[in-house]
């Protein structure tokens, strides 16, 4: 499981702690740091299933807990066979691991539900009766803490059932490593290979801490610039290194992925771009090798896509 899961030791130690203990849990984190992969791990290194629900406004409870076919209440009426199980009472019933992704996106009669559940391992639905849990049943939820649109806070009667783990963004290193298992047309590219994948993550977690940036990107920004990169250089018959290539897919790749704060005036493209040239300039500076070529200055930024120095 640790192969699947690059930089989270101590979170699997963690998990699997809590999920041995009998306890839910609460994965809080921005997206693209590993949550979803590290619980698909956890399940199949347990031989357990794993259903996996989106969170969202339209949640219902009736659609996470089920509800009656109403073509068979009209001719049958109420009987049991008439009732659709939803994926809580699957997963109730089978002793899966029901994994309910942005918790903080669902409306609250549906978190009360599974505040329920959580308290007394059991669901009592009208006409339906009582639903035990399985003693191997296990809620796993998670949310991004930093994104406040369409999103409300979590009650403290959740956090009182629930054990939380946080998990922030992997270090460079382990970035780094996630690039080169996901984007397997770089794995035998040499030098140039190494250098875009090395560019591509230093520029995304630069976005991170950028001053007008109020939530960068994940580690997706950087395996998409590489994959459109590898295609971009090829189209235009430049080098994977070219940085004006790997500038244009820099813009492609994270522009939409960074969240600005309010009243700023610049775009994202300046702030990438700004970002791009850091690396490059980091780069010249340091015993690596040099950039073969230098993009246009900062300030003239561009849409993605748009005319950029080809390194030529």
């Amino acid at each position: 499981m640790a192969a699947e899961v690059v930089g989270r030791r101590r979170e699997i130690e963690l998990v699997v702690a809590a999920v041995g203990a009998g306890r839910h849990l609460l994965l809080e984190g921005p997206p693209g740091t590993g949550k979803t992969t590290l619980l698909r791990g956890l399940a199949a290194a347990m031989d357990v299933p794993l259903a996996v629900v989106e969170g969202n406004a339209e949640l219902t409870p009736a659609r996470l807990a089920g509800q009656f076919d109403p073509a068979r209440v009209l001719a049958e009426g109420y009987a049991s066979d008439a009732f659709v199980p939803g994926p809580l009472v699957e997963a109730m019933q089978a002793g899966a691991l029901l994994y309910v992704e942005e918790l903080n996106r669902v409306p609250e009669e549906t978190v009360n539900l599974l505040i329920g559940v959580m308290s007394e391992g059991e669901l009592h639905l009208p006409r339906v009766g009582r639903i035990a849990a399985s003693e191997q049943f296990r809620l796993v939820a998670a949310m991004n803490p930093y994104d406040t649109v369409g999103t409300s806070r979590l009650s403290s009667a959740v956090y009182d059932r629930i054990c939380r783990v946080a998990m922030g963004y992997q270090d460079q290193r382990d970035e780094r490593r996630i690039v080169e298992l996901r984007t397997q047309e770089l794995a035998t590219g040499g030098e140039a290979a190494e250098r875009t994948m090395a560019r591509a993550v230093a520029v995304t977690r630069a976005t991170r801490t950028h001053r007008d940036v109020r939530m960068g990107s994940s580690v997706r920004g950087a395996m998409d610039l590489c994959d459109v990169a590898v295609h971009l250089s090829g189209l235009r018959g430049r080098p994977l290194d070219d940085t004006g290539v790997g500038l244009d897919a820099a813009l492609m790749a994270l522009s939409g992925r960074i969240r600005l704060h309010e009243g700023g005036d610049r775009p994202p493209e300046a702030i990438v771009r700004e970002l791009w040239e850091e690396v490059l300039a980091a780069e010249q500076s340091s015993d690596g090798p040099p950039a073969e070529s230098m993009v246009p200055a900062a300030g003239k930024a561009q849409a993605p896509g748009g005319p950029t120095s080809s390194g030529a």
